[in-house]
């Protein structure tokens, strides 16, 4: 059983900057009941102290200063004040984010921050997901952990605007002065004991005109809500199965819809020689040949899936057609970029060079969308991370203006970056198009693991020069499949041009750039990205490039503080650049035990990441002893099993540290199947897994039995990104584990990815297995 504990360390005594003290500007929107916007300020955030410890200091690298959390703030900035907070008459406050929610918890980190400015209670605080807003420009995307960080301020700046108008408007109702009220779970109280609703002053409160007015923030050491551990207000519904996704939502006429798709990847229809005879059979509505396959619309999924067993459809070649493994690898290997610093010079120079092959982006909800396109309009439903670029591609497939298509963004269940892209809403958009019916369109899990979105594959080589007790140089070469990251900045301007392969690689080059560091003083130390378009259909799976990157650097400073005969930990501490970095890597050790006696095959590794305004540390315990690596599963994976995981970040304010606690927990479950069971096998241009039951994440078997999650405050004044934050740091610390506990230094990943089959694969014809009927005989 996994124990997950939330530690804080003493504050240092240094100053903190802290915005909440300035003045902010915002707006009281014209309307009948209050409502409130924010103007977004500007802020500048360092990484607190820097202790130098080594004598060659590697200078400032650009995420240090400013990442792609600052240039995705900074790009929301202008519309900022169009994301506003209604006070309704019932006492409660409604507020639609313009972001999507997929299970992170950013729903419940919202309800919290306005019910700390406010005096409210999370549950009074409604907050449902905005429709696509073009309006919002760049305000609209959820991507690279930047949500809260994006967001936070804004929030709390119209939270406060309202809960000063409403004490102002109960103020001139009592004929009492404001300093002498409180405000409290919708109620406005004075020291005489009068007590009005907020509901009750919604209206008195709002104006005709739109005003400007400024407003001090609460300061944080008044905070009863932010920081205060809390259940994620869905968790009823979702253990229960109220909760409600895309393929749940009863849309009239609206009827289950599948693909029958090529057996390589990207292939196109050609033609189908029995689509009649598809169209009499028991349940089907229509057969329409689309641009990605065969569409077939029914009564039920299953009949759908019995369409689609007997289709015999004619193919074009697909985009990777012959490809493989090996031969996509060559081809990363001739694009990699050169080390620049000659090995043998000065010192000594260690290198090496990993391998990351394709891994799923799929996530544990299918892709799905709903459409009704009809009568010169279009109404989508789904769960897009980017619904102002999803609103515009649609606009422009299906021939309507941008202004006739209504995008309702939905809940999803998980993204890890996949719903980024909206496959499935622009496919199930044309599709009602030409069927002229509103289709709920699911893809099938093989769908998703063998023509859906994937993590690029990739190579990673490193080089240290090493001379006495210092780091000369650190150079690391990344070479990966283009990593497609076509919805630009959230809206159609970017997302058309990034789909251009020259301006595509110029984003990724961008991305790479405001998030790799190498936080250690290495003294001349360099990061460079080369990326080669092999027509696959790619994503920024989560964490995007850090998980690779990370694993591929620390497995290198495992290597350089054994080379010096210095200890991992107190290598890393030595080389470290800043205090905040420290204190993660003291709190690992420190609780994890590190350097404790283990068992031959056991051992224990570490590692540390620094992104998104945050920095982490992991500890782990492996056990490779061949009991363990060769316990019998049904056609599954075992290998070394990671028994014990000690995490420590400071990621910032914490808004929610149960939801922290909760993201980290996935991110490392993440990590351990990147390094140890899940990738995907290119094979003759299509990938073999067809599902989950043989793409091989982290299972029950696999997951730590014991986890210790610690956040770390180190008086950071803003909250950081969290949704990625626990994959790299746990990723490299498994490599290690593994490198220590068996000698072998890995050079592909994960380590199992040339191993047999454990089960058999399943045909690409037809493209989707025909559903189990026996799936009871298999349960434990």
């Amino acid at each position: 059983m996994a124990h997950h504990r939330t530690a804080a360390t003493p504050r240092p005594a240094r100053p903190r900057v802290d915005v909440s003290r300035r003045k902010f500007l915002g707006f009281v929107i014209a309307a009948p009941t209050l409502v409130v916007a924010a103007e977004m300020g500007r802020q500048s955030l360092g990484l607190g102290p820097t202790a130098v410890a080594s004598p060659l200091v590697s200078p400032p690298q650009v995420p240090e200063a400013y990442d792609l959390l600052d240039l995705l703030r900074e790009t929301s900035r202008a519309t900022a004040n169009l994301i506003r907070i209604t006070v309704n008459r019932d006492s409660t406050v409604s507020f639609e984010l313009p972001r999507s929610d997929n299970g992170q918890g950013i729903i419940t980190s919202t309800q919290m921050i306005i019910a700390e400015e406010m005096g409210l209670d999370p549950d009074q605080v409604i907050v449902t997901l905005a429709d696509a807003r073009p309006e919002l420009l760049f305000n609209q995307i959820t991507a690279g952990s930047s949500t809260t960080f994006t967001t936070y301020t804004p929030i709390r700046v119209a939270a406060a605007i309202a809960n000063k108008r409403l004490l102002d408007a109960a103020a001139a109702q009592l004929e009492q002065e404001v300093s002498l009220l409180t405000s409290r779970a919708g109620l406005i109280t004075s020291t005489v004991g009068a007590v009005i609703p907020i509901g009750d002053l919604a209206e008195v409160a709002g104006t005709d005109v739109t005003e400007e007015v400024e407003v001090l923030l609460k300061p944080r050491e008044e905070f009863t809500v932010v920081g205060r551990p809390r259940n994620k207000s869905d968790q009823v519904a979702m253990v229960t199965g109220a909760k409600k996704f895309v393929t749940d939502l009863a849309i009239p006429d609206a009827l289950p819809t599948m693909v029958c798709r090529a057996p390589t990847l990207n292939g196109t229809p050609d033609g189908v020689d029995n689509i009649d005879e598809v169209r009499r059979m028991p349940g089907v509505t229509d057969v329409e040949v689309v641009g990605t396959g065969i569409a077939v619309r029914a009564l039920t999924f299953g009949q759908c899936i019995d369409a689609i067993q007997v289709l015999r459809a004619r193919w074009g070649s697909g985009t990777a057609e012959g490809a493989n493994d090996d031969s996509v690898l060559a081809e990363i290997k001739a694009a990699e970029l050169p080390l620049v610093v000659p090995a043998g010079v000065v010192g000594e120079s260690l290198e090496s060079e990993h391998t990351f092959y394709f891994r799923s982006g799929a996530s544990l909800e299918t892709n799905s969308a709903i459409a009704d396109v009809r009568d010169g309009r279009a109404e989508i439903w789904g769960p897009a991370k980017n619904p102002i670029a999803a609103q515009a591609e649609i606009a422009k497939v299906i021939g309507l203006p941008t202004s006739a298509v209504t995008f309702h963004v939905i809940e999803g269940g998980g993204s890890f970056g996949r719903k980024l892209f909206f496959d499935a809403a622009l496919e199930a958009a044309e599709i009602s198009q030409k069927m002229g019916k509103p289709v709920k369109l699911m893809w099938h899990r093989a769908d998703d693991s063998r023509v859906g979105r994937v993590h690029p594959l990739c190579t990673s080589r490193v080089r240290a020069v090493v001379a006495g007790d210092t780091v000369v140089s650190f150079e690391q070469r990344h070479a990966s499949v283009a990593t497609e990251t076509n919805p630009g900045l959230g809206e159609p301007l970017t997302a058309a041009v990034f789909r251009l392969p020259a301006a595509n690689y110029t984003l990724s080059q961008s991305i790479f750039e405001l998030t790799q560091v190498t936080h250690y003083n290495f003294g001349v130390s360099t990061r460079l990205l080369n990326e080669v378009d092999l027509r696959f259909n790619t994503q920024s799976t989560r964490n995007i490039y850090s998980p690779d990157v990370t694993a591929a650097r620390e497995l290198m400073v495992d290597q350089i503080a054994e080379q010096m005969g210095k200890d991992p930990y107190e290598f890393r501490r030595e080389f470290l650049k800043s205090d905040r970095a420290r204190g993660v890597l003291d709190k690992v050790a420190e609780e994890g035990d590190w350097g404790k006696s283990m068992p031959e095959g056991t051992a224990q590794g570490i590692g540390f990441h620094f992104e998104y305004k945050g920095v982490s540390a992991c500890l782990v315990e492996i056990d490779c002893r061949p009991e363990t690596v060769n316990r019998p599963i049904r056609e599954g994976i075992t290998g070394p099993r990671v028994t014990k995981v000690t995490f420590a970040i400071d990621p910032g304010l914490a808004i929610n540290p149960r939801g922290i606690e909760a993201q980290m927990m996935g991110g490392i479950n993440d990590a351990i199947a990147n390094i140890l069971t899940a990738s995907l096998h290119l094979t003759d241009g299509y990938f073999v897994e067809a599902s989950w039951d043989n793409y091989f994440y982290t299972r029950q078997w696999n997951t730590p039995i014991e986890m210790d999650i610690h956040i770390v405050d180190s008086g950071f004044p803003e909250p950081g990104g969290i949704g990625e934050a626990g994959v790299a740091s746990t990723g490299a610390a498994v490599a290690n584990a593994y490198r220590r506990a068996t000698g072998i230094t890995p050079e592909y990943f994960p380590i199992n990815h040339k191993d047999p089959f454990p089960y058999e694969p399943k045909p690409v014809v037809p493209p989707v297995p025909q559903s189990p009927t026996d799936g009871l005989q298999f349960t434990f």
